[in-house]
């Protein structure tokens, strides 16, 4: 009887056989299976193409969590967010996420015997938040200008906001229809000003947009000034102009670095936030939450209402099904940290953020734009001509393995270049040594080889 060869399973090995004569497919689905180590090995090692995350200084995003929470998001992966009869535990874990973001923010009504009064929702990260906020802006403003001769059919809304607006809020306006208003940037100054949104705001504007925590920069905008302005205005007669704060940056860090500082509902005039709890709330991607300052901001006819699921659940959504393990990473950061925690985080990260800056200052080669103060963000540009550009300076660094993003500023400040480093949790004062010694380094050989802007246009980074 002949021999037949058997391959042991606890021998089989990894890079031969099938793996070294079949490749793998990429645009269509293989015809037959492989093992699932062999999946996973091919898999993990195409991912080691990526750079690494935890030395992406471009992105505000969380590349770190405790080992605790990760194993409660794996275990929670499965759980659909929308199925609240089916996971009533997820449901009322998301409602206490919002409670204690309506909470941290200072909205209007909140009763603890009453986790329902907190008027919000978690979303896929902030971009479906400001969705959602751009809407209850545009059918407030419909009921109140209605439906007559005159009315919303005929006329076109507008949104005020800054040309630094991250690039969903263009999303919003192109997706609903909405006109963009952009004021402008200056050399100098990358926020908007309180006199700005008052020459730019008229009958049809739905809403003024005020950033907490640019994306350019880091700055907070005068969030305090403008709403002054806008209640003065409207005390004197003109449009009655709600304003939407933008918090996705700095919403987990103003509270804990500058609680004096007042930007939120302690603000009439705010009539919504969104924040992005996958930056500084700690929590791995995508996880966001907005929230209204009480239920009359957030109309009615918005709501749906589907039983489908099992039991009646209302649900304001752009999304459907999403997993619910964000959620639950969100809460067990709330919990594990509770306030004193966040504080400490944050002031860590701002002081070592602030060192950074002023290494960077003193290198002599360096202006600083923003120093990590407002939030723990340093950006900075070239002083003097160099003989380079700071996309020189940013392609040298990914040698070294830091992506540090290298962009021009909004309208009307183009002609300013800019570097931009996020600190974030898990980037400690130790990597930040490194970092300052990779640079000094990357700055010595462009001094001596002056490449004069020739990566220009190998841009790392697209804002």
């Amino acid at each position: 009887m002949p021999h037949r060869h058997r391959r042991s399973p606890s021998i089989a090995p990894a890079y031969t056989g099938r793996l070294s004569t079949t490749p793998v497919p990429s645009l269509r689905m293989p015809e037959k299976s492989m093992e699932p180590q062999a999946a996973y090995r091919f898999i993990h090692d195409e991912l080691m193409l990526d750079g690494s995350s935890r030395l992406n200084l471009a992105t505000f995003v969380t590349t770190w969590m405790d080992p605790e929470a990760e194993k409660l998001m794996a275990e929670t992966f499965d759980k659909n967010m929308i199925d609240k009869d089916e996971y009533p535990a997820t449901a009322a874990i998301e409602q206490r996420c919002v409670c204690m973001v309506a909470d941290l923010f200072h909205a209007e009504d909140l009763r603890d015997d009453d986790p329902s009064t907190a008027i919000g929702v978690s979303t896929v990260g902030s971009s479906e938040a400001v969705m959602l906020a751009g809407l209850a802006m545009s059918w407030r403003w419909r009921a109140k200008v209605g439906d007559g001769e005159n009315g919303w059919r005929t006329r076109r809304p507008k949104l005020v906001m800054g040309s630094n607006v991250q690039v969903v809020w263009e999303k919003f306006c192109r997706y609903f229809d909405v006109e963009p208003v952009y004021l402008p940037m200056a050399e100098g100054r990358y926020v908007i000003t309180a006199q700005q949104v008052l020459d730019a705001v008229d009958e049809d504007t739905i809403g003024v947009v005020a950033i907490l925590g640019t994306t350019y920069t880091g700055e907070l905008e005068p969030i305090a000034e403008i709403c002054a302005a806008l209640d003065e205005l409207a005390g004197g007669g003109g449009v009655d102009v709600p304003v939407h704060v933008d918090a996705a940056s700095g919403g987990f860090v103003v509270p804990f670095l500058h609680p004096d500082v007042v930007w939120d509902f302690r603000l009439p005039r705010v009539v919504s936030i969104n924040v992005s709890g996958h930056k500084y709330g700690l929590t791995y991607p995508g996880i966001g939450f907005v929230v209204w300052r009480s239920a009359e901001h957030l109309p009615e006819d918005l709501v749906f209402r589907v039983n489908y699921l099992g039991g009646d659940m209302p649900t304001f959504t752009l999304n459907f099904s999403k997993g619910g393990n964000q959620v639950v990473g969100q809460y067990y950061n709330f919990l594990r940290l509770g306030r004193a925690g966040y504080a400490k985080v944050m002031h860590c990260l701002s002081d070592t953020a602030r060192w950074l800056g002023d290494q960077l200052r003193e290198s002599e080669h360096f202006e600083l734009i923003s120093d990590g103060s407002a939030i723990p963000v340093v950006s900075f540009r070239l002083a003097g001509k160099r003989g380079y550009t700071e996309f020189d300076v940013s392609h040298a660094l990914r040698a070294y393995g830091w992506q540090v993003p290298a962009y021009t500023m909004p309208d009307d400040a183009t002609d300013v270049t800019v570097l931009r480093v996020v600190v974030r949790e898990g980037f400690s004062a130790d990597l930040a040594r490194a970092l300052r010694d990779d640079t000094i380094t990357v700055l010595n050989s462009l001094d001596e080889l002056k490449p004069n802007g020739h990566f220009d246009d190998v841009q790392p980074f697209a804002h």
